[in-house]
């Protein structure tokens, strides 16, 4: 049975009047991308023009969290509402009872989500919406409970499982669900450059292409589904979780070549669980280029059919940058100077990039550093759309309209909820400006004033004892007990649940 509404009062958006029909959503999720990695948050290096004109034309966040430090939890908190205290899924869980899941290739998908599950697009489809899911989806396989066609969404096009999306040029895609096949050979991927392989030599690296790169195929389908709600009528969610620029290293040569030779390379050979590459900063920077553009085509969509008046767009990441496979965090300054990385509670592992565009109703070019996170987007967007049912009940989030009209930093704005993430028994909550964190069972917790001190380089637990003692005990009443993903020393004295590597 799903869960009940919460009938709110709907949006009357000052000086705008009321939207002509429901406004379509895109919302677009970047894999891995840090929050230093684009033009508008400070990134000198790689270039991203179209994000870069969307954040002139909307607002950009400085203080936004995504849901968790890695992949599946943070998807599953921005479509449920849910915080990694209370969502169902809070690690990367390849469920091993299945198999061998990382070593045979028939076993895609990763845990589901159960049935009775609540999701974003749910709620939209239930107010008319079309709902499509076009990307990386990694809350269970074809036919399981989890399927994206079962939570909501009427397409879905992409790689459902996170592990095969680690090949950007897979041997299949999935129409909602049924394989379609794409011209690339079934080679399974190795870690490392055979001992005979030259690694300054291109053709050492030829084994790791194909003819056909998953993201054109991804962008033509996210493309073709607006197209499509468009020429019925009817009010769209698009869901674009985009793989780029989580690793391996892949990119077409004539889209490498816009970076060949800006820097020095070190070939990376791999033995770090992805892929090898001959020029791991020329491709890194390429794919988030290749990001960008992908953002600037839909862009383009949305203008050309007339829809961007009626269009709220938001761009955000799902975690921090990662540091290992070629990826050189330090030289691209990915995390803009915020401690830490994926993986991390720190805040390099969860702030994250967001932007928000609505002509009319958010100031273009403007900045919020109001604390947010992705258990905010399901409540922001169903407000958005004025739902005759309502909020749902029980979320973890609040709307952030009041922020993009502008009322974000007003004294009668504040949040009811605070931010909280738990991973691996690491824990950590913001509220207001301080944040506590405790990096894992056992272990003392520290206190940040994140206002002063984004860096979290500066501990004052020991100066703020009092402060310290209410902010661990909310983040106590805050969550709810796992019986898949216990914390030690809180759930009860079992043993921690691990299933499959640990996340990479």
């Amino acid at each position: 049975m799903r869960k009940s509404f919460l009938l709110v009062a709907g949006l009357v958006l000052a000086g705008c009047g009321e939207p002509s029909s429901p406004p379509n959503i895109v919302l677009v999720v970047a894999d891995d991308l840090g929050w230093g990695e684009l033009g508008s948050y400070g990134q000198t290096k790689i270039r991203t023009p179209n994000l870069d004109r969307l954040a002139a034309e909307g607002m950009r966040f400085t203080d936004f969290y995504s849901g968790s430090p890695v992949c599946a939890p943070s998807r599953c908190v921005l479509l449920t509402g849910l915080h990694t205290g209370n969502a169902y899924i809070r690690r990367n869980d390849e469920t091993a009872e299945r198999g061998d899941v990382w070593n045979d290739p028939a076993l895609e998908g990763n845990r589901p989500i159960p049935p009775e599950t609540l999701t974003l697009a749910e709620v939209l489809k239930e107010e008319g919406y079309a709902t499509g899911a076009v990307g990386k989806w990694g809350l269970g396989w074809p036919g399981s409970a989890g399927d994206p066609n079962f939570q909501g969404f009427d397409l879905f096009y992409g790689y459902n499982c996170q592990r095969m999306a680690h090949n950007y040029y897979p041997t299949h895609m999935w129409h909602n669900q049924e394989k379609e096949l794409l011209d690339n050979p079934a080679f399974k991927a190795r870690s490392k450059l055979p001992p005979e392989a030259d690694p300054n030599d291109s053709a050492s690296y030829t084994a790791y292409k194909g003819n056909d790169f998953a993201p054109d195929f991804m962008l033509s389908a996210a493309e073709r589904f607006i197209r499509t709600s468009a020429d019925r009528g009817t009010p769209f969610f698009l869901y674009y979780p985009s793989p780029i620029p989580h690793l391996a290293l892949q990119i077409p040569d004539e889209e490498l070549k816009a970076y060949e030779g800006e820097w020095e390379e070190t070939p990376y050979v791999g033995g770090k669980g992805y892929l090898p590459h001959q020029k791991p900063r020329a491709a890194y920077a390429a794919m988030i280029s290749r990001l960008d553009r992908e953002v600037g085509v839909l862009m383009e969509t949305l203008e050309e059919l007339g829809l961007v008046e009626n269009t709220l767009f938001i761009f955000t990441s799902d975690n921090g940058p990662s540091w290992i496979g070629g990826v050189d965090r330090v030289f691209f300054e990915s995390s803009g100077g915020l401690r830490g990385r994926k993986a991390q509670l720190l805040e390099g592992g969860i702030r994250v990039p967001m932007i928000a565009r609505w002509p009319g109703r958010i100031r273009p070019g403007s900045t919020s550093s109001f604390p947010s996170a992705f258990q905010d987007l399901m409540p922001t967007i169903c407000e958005a759309v004025e739902m005759e049912s309502g909020i749902p009940v029980g979320l973890d989030g609040i709307s952030l309209l009041p922020v993009l009209r502008g009322k974000g930093s007003s004294e009668d704005f504040t949040r009811s909820i605070p931010l909280y993430w738990e991973y691996q028994n690491r824990r950590a909550l913001r509220r207001g400006d301080w944040k506590i964190y405790q990096s894992g069972h056992g272990q003392p917790w520290h206190l940040y004033n994140l206002k002063d001190d984004s860096s979290e380089s500066k501990d004052l637990a020991k100066e703020n004892p009092e402060l310290l003692g209410r902010l661990i005990a909310e983040a106590d009443a805050t969550r709810s007990p796992s019986k898949l993903y216990p914390l030690k020393g809180v759930d009860g004295p079992f043993e921690f649940h691990v299933e499959g590597p640990s996340p990479r």
